[in-house]
């Protein structure tokens, strides 16, 4: 019989989560030489290679992809296990370390330094509001609306912010060296968004605004990381993209950013949690949220339909381009 490390096998969700071994290492708060080694220590108990490394990061391996739902079981069964004998920390899903919700976490955790809470970090294909309907976490950032699927009635929600998007394009775009376009303007070119390849709340996002505005959306077919991403566009003279304003883009020399307006694309992040037994922790975050939430950014911002009533944000004419 096998006993395997918890540790390796965290390491092991975490790479395959972020796609690269460094950005793992941030989130487990350790070295980027400690992560390999703990994956080293996990394909020597399994005997198996189960992760990858490639020019366009670190993927698991066809072993690897039979493990991952077997490594989240038992990440999910050894933290219940120490919260049924000391209690359990408030557990918050966010998609990812370099999203605005990190650092919105972070400055509630450093205001409330003796609040226990666990982030569960979710990805692209296991998203934030998957985490939080399959009860692995009590509270989700994620857009409320959209998406493959229907979130249940008890599930309630709060607007958590409004998060503006700015355009990214190459240095040589005939767009490089303006400060700020207009959303028309900007849909006169493709945006490069290969998240929105995969089923999903941001996904429809995307196909909101294209409707709206007009922007020609590609996806390529399947996600890549933010620095294929901006290798590509920066490459290009053609190609845009979209990231939130919140969100720490990696810095390239070969891309420049400009703001967005007439009106501003902005996505909408609430925050999600279960109504019935909910965590005794959860309520001074959701009050914490409600008070933070930036309402003054939504009369300039456009917002999806669906989400205008719990953002308080008003509609616009579609644009012309």
């Amino acid at each position: 019989m096998i006993d395997l490390d918890l540790a390796a096998v965290r390491a092991f969700v975490a790479v395959v989560d972020e796609g690269q071994f460094g950005y793992a290492a941030e989130v487990l708060g350790i070295s980027q030489q400690a992560v390999s080694k703990r994956i080293a220590k996990l394909e020597s108990q399994l005997g198996v290679v189960v992760v990858e490394r490639g020019v366009r990061g670190a993927v698991a391996t066809a072993a690897g992809r039979r493990f991952l739902p077997y490594a989240r079981s038992l990440l999910t069964v050894a933290d219940e296990a120490v919260g049924a004998v000391r209690g359990r920390p408030l557990r918050v899903a966010l998609l990812g370390e370099r999203d605005a919700a990190a650092d919105l976490m972070r400055y509630y955790l450093d205001r409330h330094p003796g609040v226990e809470v666990e982030i569960v970090l979710s990805s692209v294909r296991d998203t934030s509001r998957d985490a939080l309907v399959a009860g692995r976490a009590d509270a989700a950032f994620a857009r409320r609306f959209g998406g493959p699927r229907t979130l249940p009635d008890e599930i309630c929600c709060a607007p958590a912010y409004l998060e503006p998007l700015q355009l990214l394009v190459g240095k040589g775009h005939p767009l490089a060296g303006r400060a700020e376009v207009s959303l028309a303007e900007a849909g006169a070119y493709p945006a490069w968004v290969p998240g929105a390849a995969v089923p999903s709340e941001w996904a429809d996002f995307y196909r909101e605004l294209s409707e709206f505005a007009g922007v020609t959306v590609e996806t390529g077919g399947r996600p890549e990381s933010i620095d294929v991403v901006l290798e590509r566009v920066a490459a290009s003279r053609v190609l845009t993209t979209f990231t939130g304003t919140g969100f720490r883009t990696p810095l390239h020399p070969g891309i420049r950013g400009v703001r967005v307006v007439d009106p501003t694309p902005a996505y909408p992040h609430a925050l999600l949690w279960w109504g019935v037994d909910a965590h005794p922790g959860l309520a001074g975050l959701v009050a914490h949220v409600r008070a933070g939430y930036n309402a003054d950014v939504a009369a300039g911002c456009w917002v999806p339909e669906a989400d205008r009533d719990l953002f308080g944000a008003e509609g616009y004419p579609v644009a012309t381009v």
